[in-house]
């Protein structure tokens, strides 16, 4: 039997009864991923991760795989009726076949994916850099989150193809495991890019956190630096507000006059030695 399914149809009448119960006591014990080979027969349990932009969520496949059958089980309907159509188009072909057409259009577009990926990234970071945005952090964040469910993805798909390649119950012949190899370079392959982007964006957000940190040390200068122009001229404020009895300066009429232009003078004085020292 070469058949898909939907997911909720794991105990389907349809099936041989030996099958069902082998089914059933494997979700009785696992509900997350898995990969199980016994003597005669093959179980895998993972997640696919979706490509479609408001569909990207993780959703269960469910494959049983022995010497006459390959069952699979898909919760997730657009691939559901994609790869219905493929067993259709390919009802003659071996199970073993079946299973490597089923692997090779699971992944068939996700280089050109993690492509769209990368380029959004640039253009974000781009973006940023020539006009600043109060939700990039958040866009990296939701970069982070995008690329960290795509290497849980590959990491079931590397342990799903390392099981294959042991074959430990010789279920696969050399030629089957030769294309399967080249399956799983692929994977590798796919691994490595989404492991390269989350680097990119980890540096992004270092990036970023490093600009804020570079601006806020600006402002602070900018108010120790006024903080220290005033310092002076509020001395010369405290100075004179003591009211003392015998403070002649006081009776002078230029007195006021020259406490403008000495006070002018320091606020200049202190620009020009800053402005040496190259403290802004």
């Amino acid at each position: 039997m070469k058949k898909i399914f939907k997911y909720d149809k794991i105990q389907d009448s349809s099936l041989p009864a030996y099958i069902r119960s082998i089914l059933s006591k494997h979700l009785t014990k696992h509900s997350a991923f898995v990969f199980e080979s016994y003597d005669s027969f093959i179980l895998i349990n993972f997640q696919s991760y979706s490509l479609k932009p408001k569909g990207n969520q993780l959703k269960k496949i469910f494959i049983f795989l022995d010497n006459d059958n390959l069952l699979i089980f898909i919760e997730n309907s657009h691939l559901y009726k994609q790869f219905t159509q493929l067993f259709n188009d390919n009802q003659k072909k071996d199970n073993i076949e079946l299973l490597r057409l089923f692997f090779i259009n699971l992944i068939a577009n996700d280089m050109e994916y993690i492509d769209k990926i990368e380029e959004s990234i640039t253009n974000t970071e781009d973006h940023a850099l020539q006009n600043k945005t109060n939700d990039y952090l958040d866009q990296i964040i939701k970069f982070r989150k995008q690329l960290l469910h795509l290497k849980h993805y590959y990491n079931q798909l590397q342990v799903i193809f390392d099981g294959f390649l042991e074959n430990e119950n010789k279920l696969f012949d050399s030629e089957s495991l030769r294309k399967l190899t080249i399956i799983h370079n692929r994977i590798d392959h796919l691994q490595l890019s989404v492991s390269s982007l989350r680097d990119y964006v980890t540096q992004m957000r270092e990036a970023y956190q490093s600009q804020i940190d570079i601006e806020q040390n600006h402002i602070m200068k900018v108010f120790t630096l006024i903080t220290a122009i005033f310092l002076p001229l509020t001395l010369m404020v405290g100075w004179y507000g003591m009211n003392f009895k015998h403070m002649y300066e006081l009776n002078s009429p230029y007195s006021y006059p020259i406490f403008i232009l000495i006070s002018i003078l320091v606020c200049i004085s202190l620009v020009i030695y800053f402005k040496k020292k190259h403290w802004f």
